[in-house]
């Protein structure tokens, strides 16, 4: 099946960046330079620049133009660190437990957060992750292959899902949704708590320069985990 024109519109911007030919700041083609070079409505190549300015890849400045992002670190009010690194940190013992790593089909919110179509082949992981031999966070993930091609033949006992993501497809941008939620069944178990205690749900997006690499719901007992975030002014 041909690809669409508007994922083409991004491959040819990723290609150009990717190889260097494009570097931070560069301007990238308009919306009119695009729509002659591809044969494709305005409409399409807007969509292709909007989501590349979206993901970070790409930022807009109102009546200049469309450039290539800086790579500049920013703060954060909620940074990413590994779990692994966080217990080990308090001096605390880590431990993990590989429960699933295998292939699925996106259903349509995993299809949405990842930006593929639904049905399409997502890579699947579940592990929980373990402070002093006690459960401390459910990380569920999903992956895009087309980005992380190898990431199913990885072991996730010897180094966490963060830490080789961070490696093979770095991060360039994150969001994330927080929220009080009570525990499944499944949760429960894999949490080892009781029915009646609350967790606290992370979703979490994360972007490289290319698209969506991961969508991950990650999970704590209310009891063992608080969330704290800084405010940095630059």
């Amino acid at each position: 099946m041909a690809q669409a024109k508007f994922a083409q519109i991004k491959q040819f911007i990723l290609a150009r960046i990717e190889t260097g030919q494009w570097q931070e700041h560069d301007r990238v083609p308009s919306e009119n330079q695009l729509t002659e070079l591809f044969s494709c409505s305005r409409m399409t190549a807007r969509r292709a620049l909007t989501e590349l300015v979206d993901s970070g890849v790409l930022e807009r400045t109102q009546g200049v133009g469309t450039f290539v992002a800086g790579l500049k670190s920013q703060s954060s009010l909620l940074a990413i660190r590994n779990i692994a690194d966080e217990i080990k940190d308090r001096g605390h013992g880590y431990s993990v437990k590989q429960l699933e790593l295998k292939q699925i089909a996106a259903s349509a919110a995993e299809a949405n957060a990842l930006g593929l179509e639904v049905g399409s082949p997502v890579f699947y992981s579940v592990l929980v992750h373990c402070e002093q031999g006690m459960p401390l966070q459910v990380e569920e993930r999903f992956v895009n292959p087309k980005l992380v091609p190898q990431y199913l033949e990885q072991d996730f006992r010897l180094q966490t899902p963060h830490e080789y993501l961070s490696a093979v497809a770095p991060l360039t941008e994150a969001r994330h949704t927080v929220e009080a939620i009570m525990a499944t069944a499944l949760l429960q178990q894999r949490l080892a708590i009781s029915a009646t205690e609350p967790c606290l749900q992370i979703l979490r997006r994360t972007w490289s320069r290319q698209g969506v690499v991961s969508f991950a719901r990650l999970v704590h007992p209310g009891s063992k985990f608080k969330l704290t975030s800084a405010l940095v002014k630059q």
